[in-house]
Formats: structure tokens, C-alpha cells, sequence
């Protein structure tokens, strides 16, 4: 029998979301195999508590995993401190964990491709997590199960081990030396033109976060980021309740793996992939940003 990782569910506001993430999480082959622990933030404003009530009488009718642990904040957490605790409290229990958030859709095979990637690279200490998503960066292979590594990670479905996690520095106390270091700014932003600027609001109050502080942790390890050309997730959070996605979903619109072969051919030595790494940089660059905030003005 396989060892599952446990998984980990976020969730908030969005009770039709939810019940979608949970129903397409129920059909992959390892749903009842799994552990699934949720995690119901609290309501933030009075106004909200009803919604609150009504997902958490939905969750207790949740089923089709081999455990379901639900856990309800009593108040808001807010999502940076729901995740960073959530996970550090499952990860006293196992050495590894699946993640997700409640607007996201996984194909059938996301379960047996976290799994099996977790398995594989465990003592690869360069890689830092696995993501479940993936931007459309085809280039002439066209095959949904091909595998590549970038610089970042991203947070929308993805998996890591307990000893990258547990050694991620929430404060931050390298920032001062960080921000005055034009070079190293530089270099971070080879994940993305959007990463300095998350990590400034983040530093400052503006921003509350956790994933740019583990993108940030990542970078300062060298730490790599294993994902698929085909994405085995949907971000179905683009719409009016949600509260940290925004603007034009278009740029980020995967090629969606609908083969769900559960045959990986998992690549070794764990080292950036140029090709993908320099397609992925156009995807994030200031343009790209550019064209995304015009799309969103023009949709609204």
C-alpha cells in the first residue's frame, strides 16, 4: 500500500468553492487512502459568521478520505497565519504534507503525482516543495507528465517535507541586509518582478503573507521547485468572494493535464531547467504584470 501524505485543506468563505475542491479531491485515486485535515478560519466581520456556520455544518459531512480532522478557529486567523500554524501543527505528526486552498480543482492524478514526488526526492534536500500547478510553458514537448524545476514555488496545491519547513524564518531577520543589497534584490527577482515588491509590503505592514516569505526563505537556500508541464490544478478563485486572488485570471490559465496517467518519469539531477526557467521569467516579468492589470481594467 502506498504511504500518504496527509492532506491539508484551508478554507474560509466560499461554501460553492469548497464543495467543488472537495468533490474533485474525492476522485483521485488515493482520496481514501488519505488523511485529510481541514482548517476553518474564523469570520472576520459580523456579517460573515453565517456563511462561517454554514461551511462548517457542510464540513461535518464530509467523507471519502480515510480520516477527516476539522479544525475551526474560534476568530479570524487571516490566511498567512491559519497555513503557517496549520502546517506546523500537522507537521509535528508526519514528515510531509499536501497543501491546498478551498478554489482549487485537482485533476484525478494530483494525489498520486504529490505522493510519488514526495517519495522520490525526500532526501533531495535542494528541492524545496512541489507544486500541484503550472503555467502553460509548452515548448515543443507537449506530453502533461513532463517535469521541470524553477527557482520558485508556488502556492496554489503543493507539498513539502517537515525538515525544509520547520527551518523557514517567518521573521525574516535577514531583511535590513536583504533590502540593501541591490545584487541579491537582483537575483530574487529572477523568480519573478513581482517578489521584491511582496517582500517590501510584507516587511512593512502593507502585505500579510506567508508565501512570500517562503519563497524568499527558498531563495536564500538555493532551494528549487518541482513542477509539472501539465498542471494538475485549477484556480477556480477568481471571482468576487475571493480574498487574496485578484485581477485578469487569463495569464494565468494552465495547460491542464487531462491524460491523468499516473506514470511520472521523475527527472534527476534536481537543477534548474533553463528553458523552462527563461519561459517562466516572461510569464512573471513587469510586462506580463503590465498586461494582466490592463485586462483586469478593461473586464471591469
Amino acid at each position: 500500500m502506498t504511504v500518504t501524505a496527509p492532506i491539508l485543506l484551508f478554507t474560509y468563505k466560499r461554501l460553492a468553492a469548497l464543495k467543488n475542491t472537495i468533490a474533485a479531491l474525492k476522485v483521485n485515486d488515493l482520496a481514501a487512502q488519505s488523511d485529510l485535515f481541514i482548517f476553518s478560519d474564523g469570520a472576520k466581520y459580523e456579517k460573515d459568521q453565517q456563511i462561517i456556520e454554514e461551511i462548517r455544518t457542510f464540513l461535518k459531512t464530509v467523507d471519502g478520505f480515510k480520516t477527516v480532522h476539522i479544525t475551526e478557529a474560534p476568530t479570524n486567523k487571516g490566511l498567512a497565519n491559519s497555513i503557517i500554524s496549520g502546517v506546523t501543527k500537522v507537521m509535528e505528526r508526519f514528515d510531509q504534507v499536501i497543501v491546498l486552498e478551498d478554489d482549487l480543482l485537482t485533476t484525478p492524478n494530483f494525489l498520486t503525482y504529490m505522493n510519488s514526488a514526495l517519495t522520490t526526492y525526500k532526501e533531495q534536500e535542494k528541492l524545496f516543495s512541489i507544486s500541484g500547478y503550472s503555467f502553460d510553458l509548452r515548448l515543443k514537448d507537449q506530453n502533461p507528465n513532463h517535469l521541470y524545476f524553477l527557482n520558485r514555488g508556488w502556492s496554489w496545491g503543493w507539498a513539502t517535507w517537515r525538515n525544509r519547513w520547520e527551518k523557514v524564518d517567518w521573521d525574516v531577520a535577514s531583511y535590513p541586509e536583504f533590502a540593501a543589497n541591490k545584487k541579491a534584490r537582483k537575483e530574487f527577482a529572477k523568480g519573478g518582478s513581482d517578489l521584491n515588491a511582496m517582500l517590501d509590503k510584507q516587511m512593512t505592514g502593507k502585505l500579510d503573507s506567508w508565501a512570500i516569505r517562503w519563497f524568499y526563505h527558498q531563495f536564500t537556500i538555493g532551494g528549487l521547485t518541482l513542477y509539472p508541464l501539465g498542471s494538475k490544478i485549477y484556480n477556480d478563485g477568481f471571482d468576487e468572494f475571493a480574498t487574496h486572488t485578484s485581477g485578469s485570471g487569463k495569464r494565468y490559465l494552465p495547460f491542464l493535464d487531462k491524460k491523468h496517467s499516473m506514470e511520472f518519469n521523475f527527472p534527476m539531477p534536481v537543477e534548474i531547467s533553463a528553458n523552462y526557467q527563461k519561459k517562466f521569467q516572461s510569464k512573471m516579468g513587469i510586462m506580463a504584470r503590465i498586461r494582466s492589470k490592463l485586462e483586469t481594467i478593461l473586464k471591469g
